[in-house]
């Protein structure tokens, strides 16, 4: 198959001195600055006031004038072959499964070393806790990377923040498979955990700018099963291969899978963030025609990019520390992620320590984790196809709490699955009860993970990366903590009652999409930063004149907020 035409490829004639050009959109000065920036189809109608003086020149592209001959906008035309959700079914589906392996991969290298914690302490003469910290590093990581990531993916594109990263991450796992001290194994994983978090949060980005929001449901339900899945699988592979070979060949079996989806991601899969690939086109047309006037939407914002990176690391602490809403979803999403990484110290207390079990056989305890996860990810698309009738339902506008609906059901399923992992796991009792306790746990990550998200993205629309990096960011630095003090918990509480305790914490959780189902749409209407539906009055007469480029538009404006880690 033939891959799709990119932005270095060639480019369709363009009418340049035709009114009906569908490839850009009418030519226009910069806005001022604090105005919104109309969609790039509502250009076509617009007209700077009459009585404006002439503005002086902004930007580098060419002199600004009141008149409507300064900026040819370059955008997508319909069927357009360098629009990403224009490529072939089946090429977009190749990159989906790439980007969705990369994912399977960060999480499996985050949770594979937890495999021999013991081999570690052994080597270099240190305390569990000590040994313990390259795991801890590895997921902070993963809360200080998109920080950085996300707003260079919106200057330089997907592809390049690919590729970089994980060439970054694959040369720093070696240090750690040879390293004679844990300070060697501590800043080389903590290395690995920042870059490492770069595909995670960039892939959802990469998915919306591939697949149009009424086709998204099954490749998303593809990518979302990977993160939860890399760490379930993690301990199976790890325990038999640290058994047989000891704990650094957990390192180099990382090297092998991550170099393996670096040569895939670098060399296979092409830039899909559409600003990136209408900047290419821009510049190339100003070089082959010597017009200076062909800009794109991106190149209009006349913001440096220091003050872009500034709004990007404040506004998520704004959010997290001003928004209910961000708050509390935020501390549910902690205490979910906590859960997973406190499994990795508690298999190995109940079954190895408890049952006497090998790492290989404990590995094998979270089969029933990754079984709930892919039975989940399996009815996603009834979910979306669910909530799409609510959409028809609402004409087009439901309400954000729409997305709450899978919550509420599922919500259960967590401190159900911690009671039985609970009060099953004496050391006389059959294996059975707490390995298939991984079953209802592993369902309910992903039916939580996604409404989380979704009800973020929907509730702050304009804002949602921020939400959705304030989420990884507490997130992640729980799950760290974790790691730490589960087996302290589990030696002072009991067994039973320290995964009891974390039972009633879930439970205690399930108010909150119950709360936001009764109060939700009054606590966004009272907020500085939730989304309030203003563009909608703008955006009718577009939808009119033009429903489905519209509709890209808004895939674009989502595909910037899908930047962060998932």
């Amino acid at each position: 198959m033939a891959a799709p035409t990119t932005a270095t490829g060639p480019v369709p004639p363009y009418p340049y001195d035709s009114d009906d050009n569908t490839h850009y959109a009418s030519i226009i000065p910069p806005e001022p600055a604090g105005e919104s920036t109309l969609a790039s189809t509502d250009r076509h109608d617009y007209a700077p006031p009459e009585a404006s003086a002439p503005v002086e020149k902004q930007g580098k592209h060419a002199p600004v004038s009141d008149t409507r001959q300064d900026y040819k906008l370059v955008t997508f035309a319909p069927g357009d072959p360098d629009d990403p959700k224009n490529w072939s079914k089946a090429y977009k589906w190749y990159i989906t499964m790439v980007v969705a392996t990369t994912c399977f991969v960060v999480a499996f290298c985050s949770s594979v070393v937890t495999s021999d914690i013991g081999g570690v302490q052994e080597s270099f003469g240190i305390s569990h806790e000590a040994a313990l910290v390259p795991v801890s590093v590895f997921v902070i990581g993963f809360g200080v990377g998109p920080m950085i990531f996300a707003p260079l993916s919106e200057v330089y594109g997907r592809r390049i923040i690919y590729g970089s990263t994980l060439l970054l991450a694959v040369i720093f796992i070696i240090p750690c498979a040879v390293s004679q001290n844990i300070g060697t194994l501590i800043v080389c994983r903590t290395i690995d955990g920042i870059a490492f978090s770069a595909p995670m949060t960039l892939v959802g980005g990469t998915l919306a700018d591939l697949w149009r929001n009424e086709e998204r449901g099954v490749p998303m339900a593809a990518f979302s099963a990977a993160p939860f899945i890399g760490p379930a699988i993690g301990p199976l592979i790890g325990g038999f291969l640290s058994d047989a070979a000891g704990w650094r060949w957990l390192y180099w079996i990382q090297l092998i899978f991550s170099f393996v989806v670096w040569v895939l991601i670098t060399f296979t899969v092409p830039e899909t963030y559409a600003p990136t690939i209408l900047a290419a086109r821009a510049k190339r047309l100003r070089k082959e025609t010597g017009d200076n006037g062909h800009v794109t939407e991106a190149e209009l914002d006349q913001r440096p990019f220091k003050k872009r990176m500034g709004v990007f690391l404040i506004r998520p602490f704004q959010l997290l520390f001003r928004e209910l809403i961000v708050l509390l979803i935020s501390l549910y999403m902690s205490v979910l992620y906590g859960l997973l990484y406190m499994f990795f110290v508690a298999y190995p207390i109940i079954f190895e320590v408890r049952k006497g079990y090998s790492s290989g056989i404990t590995g094998l305890m979270f089969i029933p984790i990754a079984v709930g996860v892919v039975l989940s990810a399996a009815c996603s698309p009834w979910v979306n196809k669910h909530y799409l009738t609510l959409v028809a339902k609402h004409n087009g506008k439901p309400p954000a709490e729409a997305r709450l609906i899978p919550m509420m059901l599922s919500c259960w399923l967590i401190p159900i699955g911690m009671f039985i992992f609970a009060w099953s796991s004496y050391p006389h009792l059959t294996w059975v009860g707490p390995c298939l306790a991984g079953l209802p746990v592993g369902f309910g990550f992903i039916f939580l993970y996604n409404a989380a998200n979704n009800y973020l993205v929907d509730s702050y629309q304009h804002q949602a990366a921020s939400a959705l990096a304030a989420k990884t960011f507490i997130r992640s630095f729980w799950g760290a903590g974790v790691v730490l003090f589960t087996e302290q918990m589990y030696d002072r509480m009991g067994d039973q009652w320290a995964s009891s305790f974390l039972a009633f914490l879930a439970l205690a959780c399930c108010a909150i999409p119950f709360l936001f189902w009764k109060f939700g749409a009054r606590i966004r209407k009272r907020s500085k930063y939730a989304y309030g539906g203003d563009d909608d009055a703008l955006d009718s007469d577009i939808e009119k004149a033009n429903a489905r480029e519209h509709h890209d538009m808004e895939d674009l404006r989502r595909a910037r907020s899908y930047v962060s880690n998932p």
